[in-house]
């Protein structure tokens, strides 16, 4: 992942919370890779990666787009937050 950044906005859908870290019209491609399902999945069940990439960089320069995080497996949007912290960290390392 090519930079750190922090939460823009939390949106509460019908099934997830949608934790935003970057507006998907800054990125050419967006995708949900499965290399990022097992890290998602191991903090919270159901959880997804969403990345993306800006042509003309390099393979290395995809980024957290955002995370989603299912509403029954998590208690409010706080604790949706830091699930998708947690999830952004794991998939860092």
């Amino acid at each position: 992942m090519a930079e750190d950044r922090s939460i823009e906005t939390v949106e509460e859908g019908d099934d997830y919370y949608h934790v935003r870290y970057a507006d998907p019209d800054e990125f050419d491609t967006i995708r949900t890779p499965d290399w990022a399902a097992n890290a998602a999945e191991s903090v919270v069940e159901g959880s997804e990666v969403r990345t993306g990439h800006k042509d003309g960089g390099g393979d290395d320069d995809w980024e957290t787009q955002s995370v989603l995080v299912p509403v029954d497996e998590v208690d409010d949007e706080d604790e949706a937050k830091s699930a998708a912290e947690d999830i952004v960290e794991k998939i860092k390392e």
